[in-house]
C-alpha cells in the first residue's frame, strides 16, 4: 500500500475522532475487520491504529480491542495535566493540610531568625546536607523502624528529588527495573527520562506477586526493584513481614537493588519494618516531608548503603548543588521537637475520617483502599470506560485520575485514583456522591 493510502486512512480516523463522528468509547473494528474493510494487509491495519494511539486519539486494551479516547481528558491524566480548575474539586493530587500549619510556620520563622546561626543559612551547604541535620533525620527514622547512622544519610530536595538521584547514581540507561503493574507516576517520569526499562509484577492483595518477581530476575538481568511497601500507591496495600523477607531474599539471590519508596508510610501504624532495616547494605530507602508535613516543603532523604553514598552525593551537587538551608532549617526543627510527629498523628487520624467517608459514600462500589490512607482505587465494572467516566466528571468541576499514570503493564485496567486530602469534608462528601452517580451512570451507558 502506498504511504499517502496509509495516511489518508489514519487522517480520516483522526477527522471523524476529532469531528465526534467516532465519540470516546466506541470500539473499532479489529485489526483483521479493518484490513479486510479497507483492503489492506493486517499489518499496516496494525500500524494504522498504533499511529493513532501514538497521537493520543485510542487506546489499546488488551482482549477487548481498540476504543476511541475521550480526547477532552489530557493524555495521561492524573500526573501530565494542565493545572486543574480553580472551579473544580481536585481528587487528583494529594496535598493535605491541617488547621493551624500556617501558625506553625510563622513561628518556626521567628525562631529561625532568631537564631545564632542565621548567617550560615545564607551560604552554600554541604551536598548532602549539615552534619546536625542528618542527624536530625536518623532521630526521626528510628520511630519509623529504620535504625541508621548520619554518615548514610542524605538530604534532598523532596523525596522525588531522591528517588531522581538514587536512580543517577545507581543504574544506566538500559537496565531493567521490576516494578509493580500499578505504581507511583513519579517514578514512570524517571525511567522513561532515565531510559530504563521497566517490567511489571502483577499486584496481589498484599503486594507484589513474588513468584513472578524470582521468575523475572531468574530470566532478565533485573538490576533495582522498586517498590512501595508501606503504603502502595495508588492501590494502599502494606506487605507483610514475611513477604519482605521474602523480597530481599530474592534480590540477594538474583544480585538487584532495592529502591524502598516509603513517602506515605508515615499513615500505617505499626507496619512491619522497612525493608531497609534487613537489608541496609542493598536497599535505598527514600522518603521526604512533603505527605506529612506540607508539600511546599521540598525537603526529603535517601538512607543509602555506605558504597552508594559519594555517588549519590556527586547526583546531588549535579542537580541542585544542596538542599535550600532555610527549610531544611525547619524542617529539622520540626523533626526534633515534636511537631512533625504530632502532625503525623493528626494526619492518620484525619486520613482515617476521609476514608470512612468514602467507605459510606460509594458503598457497594469495588472501592480498593487502606483505612488510613489519602487515596482509593474504584475498579469499574465491565463496560464502563475511565475516560469517559473522567471526562464526565471533569465536566461537573471535579478532577480524578484514570489508571493510565500509573500503568506499567500492556493493559490499562478499567478504574479511576481518588485523592481524598486535597478538600474539606463537606466538599468531599457532595464530590463523591456525584462520583457514585456518575460510575453508576457510565455502568448502565
Amino acid at each position: 500500500m502506498s504511504a499517502s493510502r496509509y495516511k489518508t486512512l489514519v487522517d480520516a480516523f483522526a477527522a471523524d475522532i476529532r469531528g465526534g463522528r467516532l465519540t470516546a468509547g466506541v470500539r473499532l473494528p479489529t485489526h483483521r475487520g479493518l484490513a479486510a474493510r479497507e483492503g489492506i494487509a493486517v499489518v499496516t491495519a496494525t500500524r494504522v491504529y498504533a499511529e493513532l494511539e501514538a497521537m493520543g486519539l485510542v487506546s489499546r486494551e488488551q482482549g477487548r480491542g481498540t476504543f476511541v479516547r475521550d480526547i477532552a481528558v489530557p493524555a495521561g491524566h492524573g500526573i501530565d495535566q494542565q493545572a486543574v480548575a480553580t472551579d473544580a474539586v481536585d481528587l487528583t493530587f494529594n496535598h493535605p493540610s491541617l488547621p493551624g500549619q500556617a501558625d506553625l510556620l510563622r513561628q518556626a520563622l521567628r525562631e529561625v531568625a532568631t537564631s545564632g546561626d542565621l548567617d550560615s543559612l545564607l551560604r552554600y551547604q554541604p551536598h548532602r546536607g549539615r552534619p546536625q541535620d542528618r542527624a536530625s533525620v536518623a532521630r526521626h527514622l528510628r520511630r519509623r523502624g529504620l535504625t541508621t547512622g548520619a554518615d548514610r544519610i542524605l538530604i534532598t530536595n523532596g523525596a522525588q528529588h531522591g528517588l531522581a538521584i538514587t536512580v543517577m547514581a545507581a543504574l544506566d540507561a538500559g537496565d531493567v527495573v521490576a516494578v509493580d503493574a500499578l505504581t507511583y507516576p513519579g517514578f514512570k517520569v524517571l525511567a522513561h527520562s532515565l531510559r530504563l526499562g521497566l517490567e511489571p509484577i502483577p499486584v496481589t492483595a498484599d503486594g507484589p506477586d513474588l513468584d513472578a518477581l524470582e521468575k523475572l530476575c531468574a530470566t532478565r538481568p533485573v538490576r533495582a526493584i522498586y517498590t512501595m511497601p508501606t503504603l502502595h500507591n495508588p492501590l494502599g496495600r502494606v506487605m507483610p513481614a514475611a513477604d519482605r523477607t521474602r523480597l530481599v531474599r530474592i534480590a540477594r539471590r538474583h544480585g538487584p537493588l532495592i529502591i524502598e519508596d516509603a513517602s506515605y508510610a508515615y499513615l500505617v501504624e505499626d507496619p512491619p519494618p522497612p525493608l531497609a532495616a534487613s537489608a541496609p547494605d542493598i536497599t535505598f530507602y527514600v522518603s521526604g516531608l512533603s505527605k506529612n508535613v506540607a508539600t511546599g516543603l521540598r525537603v526529603g532523604f535517601v538512607v543509602a548503603p555506605p558504597s552508594a553514598v559519594p555517588s549519590l552525593e556527586r547526583a546531588i551537587r549535579a542537580t541542585t548543588w544542596n538542599t535550600p538551608a532555610l527549610t531544611t532549617a525547619i524542617a529539622c526543627r520540626w523533626l526534633d521537637d515534636g511537631t512533625v510527629d504530632h502532625l503525623e498523628a493528626q494526619k492518620r487520624d484525619d486520613a482515617k475520617a476521609r476514608q470512612a467517608l468514602a467507605g459510606q459514600e460509594l458503598a457497594g462500589l469495588s472501592l480498593i483502599s487502606h483505612p488510613s490512607s489519602y487515596f482509593a482505587w474504584l475498579p469499574l465494572p465491565d463496560g464502563s470506560r475511565a475516560d469517559r467516566l473522567t471526562a464526565a466528571l471533569a465536566r461537573q468541576h471535579i478532577s480524578v485520575s484514570t489508571a493510565e499514570p500509573f500503568t506499567t503493564s500492556v493493559h490499562t485496567p478499567q478504574a479511576i485514583r481518588l485523592a481524598l486530602g486535597s478538600t474539606d469534608l463537606d466538599s468531599l462528601r457532595s464530590t463523591l456522591r456525584t462520583v457514585r452517580r456518575a460510575a453508576v451512570q457510565d455502568a448502565c451507558a
